[in-house]
């Protein structure tokens, strides 16, 4: 399967380390160059805007799927090729999932976690089988891959982790 779009599931505020900037814009630059466009949740704060900014710095396609009640908090970005407004969270990310043919995780709060572990069910549950990454950028994650290889070993999933999806520490360690 060609990979036309992928969906990035990223906080919309920066953290504290510039790496997590760095890779989101790497990133960025290597899905504008390949010609993939980039789904993701519209702002224009935080890592969130570093991935965007950079593939519109590289002649790239941004879709952003944004809900009412993030307009103010996550500032949507007004300048990316297409922004979708949608009722609510759960349009946000049914949206996100329709449109991408893979996702990646990076850094992030709360929303980036939902985002994730809603994809990953569903591809647990052969809703669907897209490419789920996870970017682990200094570290970032360690914790919650610890977590999931316990719930492996405890025996509560019905896959093996990386059945699932692919774990990298830096964007040149993804394949498409």
């Amino acid at each position: 399967m060609s990979i036309k779009a992928v969906a990035v599931f990223c906080g919309s505020r920066s953290g504290t380390n510039s790496l997590f900037a760095l890779h989101a814009r790497q990133l960025g630059t290597m899905l504008a160059h390949r010609g993939i466009t980039l789904i993701y949740g519209g702002g224009s704060k935080g890592i969130m805007a570093e991935i965007a900014n950079a593939v519109l710095e590289n002649n790239g396609r941004v879709v952003g799927i944004i809900p009412k009640l993030l307009n103010e908090l996550e500032s949507r970005h007004n300048a990316i090729s297409e922004i979708l407004e949608v009722p609510d969270m759960h349009t946000r990310k049914r949206m996100l999932y329709e449109k991408c043919d893979a996702a990646v995780i990076l850094p992030g709060g709360y929303g980036t976690l939902d985002e994730f572990f809603e994809i990953l069910t569903w591809n647990q549950l052969n809703i669907h089988d897209k490419k789920i990454i996870i970017m682990n950028s200094a570290g970032f994650y360690d914790h919650l891959i610890k977590h999931l290889q316990t719930m492996e070993e405890q025996q509560f999933l019905y896959h093996k982790i990386l059945d699932k999806l692919s774990i990298v520490n830096e964007p040149g360690e993804i394949i498409f």
